[in-house]
């Protein structure tokens, strides 16, 4: 088994499916007509519709969420690394070039 947890997808998912097969299977064994069954299913297959529709929602926002975050440090990672250059050219450009003869001395 792997370490890492579920996800809120897996475990919103896994309830939803959970309610959904215990609904279903009390209705199944309950004395009742087949229409009235068939009506409590449809209306428990509407509500577990809905309950998903609203998870996913929430889920979906979560990661909006996160999406805009990683956005964000992206572009202040990269803003630093302009800056950075920038410096760099700067001092190259203030440095005197260095001479053919202290080349040779100094190999």
């Amino acid at each position: 088994m792997s370490d890492k947890g579920s996800s809120p997808l897996e475990i919103t998912l896994s309830f939803l499916l959970g309610t959904a097969t215990g609904f279903v299977l009390g209705v199944l064994f309950a004395p009742q007509s087949g229409s009235e069954t068939r009506k409590k299913i449809q209306d428990s297959a509407v509500k577990t519709g809905e309950r998903a529709k609203e998870s996913y929602e929430r889920i979906a926002k979560e990661a909006e969420k996160g999406i805009k975050v990683v956005r964000e440090k992206t572009s202040e990672g990269i803003d630093s690394i302009r800056d950075f250059v920038e410096k760099k050219k700067e001092e190259f450009k203030q440095k005197p070039p260095i001479k053919t003869e202290e080349k040779k001395e100094s190999s």
